[in-house]
């Protein structure tokens, strides 16, 4: 590697002779092991290319010792896996420490996603908006960059009296998928699933889960892990809206695990 300041040679090439690099090859730093770097493609945003190349992703929170202790509220960090454990991309939070205590999970929050070059690749903007479905006129809603700046789509929760409903759009708010999940968003020993579907809700087309994690981190923290599934050839601006769909559904229904105010549901 060149930036170890020497060259190794590999036996049988003579000296002065260049050895090829290998190419898609893990990248490991400082213990963790990033997946490999796609080449760029005409049309992508930079630092998308990951998701031409994958078609599940798991998105694991990190556990934070001081909010454990002493319930203090700390701006949540993610690590986003392939099903190979690479590191595919790290999220952490960027809110106040006054609005992150004060509104708690309704809080509106900027989540910043890196990839394994330090660069910020997509940022998830959550407005201040109504978390029940009481007031159908100012509900949920999550905008998606990629590159920082420039929409790519959003993430938009809809009415209905009973389930959680969320439409995918692209930059033009055009609706592109659908996202339903289950009455009760509560378990014990399972997963919970929000189904993907096409516009007119006939076809599933992917899938977000929250995976039960044990009775132990379930009860006493807001550490989750969650799976997304998505078509290999689904648009790469739309796979980077379903991970923001991820996140806004982890604070809606899910960040209050820790202190058993979970919501259950679209109406607490």
């Amino acid at each position: 590697m060149g930036s170890y300041g020497f060259q190794v040679q590999a036996m049988g090439v003579p000296a002065g002779l260049a050895v090829p690099p290998i190419q898609n090859q893990p990248i490991v730093k400082e213990g963790t092991i990033w997946m490999p770097i796609p080449p760029s493609l005409p049309n992508c945003p930079p630092g998308l290319e990951y998701l031409t190349q994958i078609d599940q992703i798991l998105i694991h929170q990190q556990i934070e010792l001081l909010e454990i202790l002493t319930g203090f509220e700390t701006n949540n960090r993610y690590e986003i896996k392939n099903t190979l454990g690479q590191r595919v991309y790290f999220a952490a939070e960027d809110t106040d420490c006054c609005t992150r205590n004060c509104c708690g999970p309704s809080r509106p929050f900027t989540i910043r996603i890196i990839d394994n070059l330090g660069h910020e690749v997509i940022t998830l903007q959550r407005p201040l908006r109504c978390s029940s479905c009481c007031f159908p006129c100012c509900l949920q809603e999550l905008e998606v960059q990629a590159p920082p700046g420039t929409p790519v789509g959003y993430v938009v929760q809809n009415w209905h009296p009973c389930l959680p409903k969320f439409t995918i759009q692209d930059e033009k708010r055009m609706d592109i998928l659908k996202i339903i999940g289950p009455c009760v968003v509560c378990s014990c020993c399972e997963d919970i699933h929000f189904e993907v579907k096409s516009v007119d809700e006939t076809s599933t087309v992917g899938r977000i889960s929250k995976q039960w994690t044990g009775f132990l981190k379930e009860a006493f923290t807001d550490a989750d892990n969650f799976g997304i599934t998505f078509p290999m050839d689904l648009n790469v601006k739309m796979k980077a809206v379903m991970i923001g769909a991820c996140f806004l559904i982890d604070f809606m229904f899910f960040e209050h695990a820790g202190d058993n105010q979970q919501r259950t549901g679209v109406w607490q």
